[in-house]
């Protein structure tokens, strides 16, 4: 199955558009699990066996692995992905951009090291950037366009050709890059305007929202502005308001992540299209 129906039947197996980013953090890991061998692992695998049955899809983040020499972690993470809920695509948040052979090696990482479903990538060193990734007809290239952090504006609103260099972004993916059908964009939540005009652009191409949660993005506009006409066609992210969430008296921290979860998927459901 590839990437994007993968999406479209965990959307409808879920009825949700939630997306969780696994961003471990090992200064914010519960107190039972640090000092463990695979502290990040079992953190990780915790959250996925909490909220498998709330989300359209799971988001690794590679540098949070990277960062601590931990990436036989982060494939452990996603080979438990892969065993235990086959049908909920893997999203690695990668952000890569290189050319030639350099992106080639990316791309195998991305797919064949971690078997990733779908991978992200920047846009600013063109096409032959990403044609690489799209040697991999089944996996999903998720071009960043719109991002969630303020200082995105000091290139993406550039004019050319008379409009904003996202918009151009968007173009481009939708009209000549997307030759597999597999493409998706990243457009951030902290701006619904904007994910309105890309929708505009690019039709029923799915979108990659970070910035609700701990980034203060607005569920309700993102959804109005981000929906597709049967109310998919969006993973909405969020990841530390669900991996740190507050346990209630008595509450495990992976029962606090799937409540959080659950109320998220529920808000979000609230103004979905039926």
């Amino acid at each position: 199955m590839n990437f994007i129906d993968k999406l479209g039947a965990a959307i409808a197996r879920n009825d949700s558009l939630l997306c969780v980013g696994l961003d471990p953090d090992i200064a914010k890991l519960p107190p039972e699990l640090r000092g463990r061998p695979h502290a990040i692992a079992d953190f990780c695998m915790a959250i996925i066996d909490a909220t498998a049955g709330i989300v359209c899809a799971f988001k690794p983040q590679i540098a949070y692995f990277a960062a601590l020499a931990a990436e036989d972690q982060l494939q452990i993470v996603c080979d438990y992905l892969r065993s235990t809920c086959p049908h909920i695509p893997i999203v690695l948040d990668a952000k890569r951009g290189d050319i030639g052979a350099t992106a080639e090696q990316y791309a195998r990482e991305a797919f064949e090291r971690y078997g990733a479903d779908a991978v992200t990538v920047n846009p600013y060193m063109g096409f032959d950037s990403v044609e690489p990734y799209l040697q991999w007809q089944d996996r999903g290239v998720i071009v960043l366009c719109r991002t969630s952090n303020p200082g995105g504006s000091d290139l993406q609103f550039l004019q050319v050709d008379g409009q904003p260099l996202y918009q151009h972004v968007a173009r481009l993916v939708a009209e000549r890059w997307n030759r597999n059908g597999q493409c998706g964009l990243v457009v951030g939540a902290t701006f619904p305007q904007e994910i309105a005009q890309v929708r505009a652009i690019v039709g029923d191409m799915p979108l990659l929202v970070p910035g609700i949660g701990a980034q203060g993005g607005d569920i309700e506009a993102t959804v109005h502005a981000g929906q597709t006409a049967d109310g998919m066609g969006m993973m909405i992210n969020s990841s530390r308001a669900i991996l740190y969430a507050k346990p209630a008296d008595g509450e495990a921290f992976a029962d606090a992540a799937a409540r959080v979860a659950r109320e998220t998927r529920d808000a979000i459901n609230g103004f979905r299209r039926r």
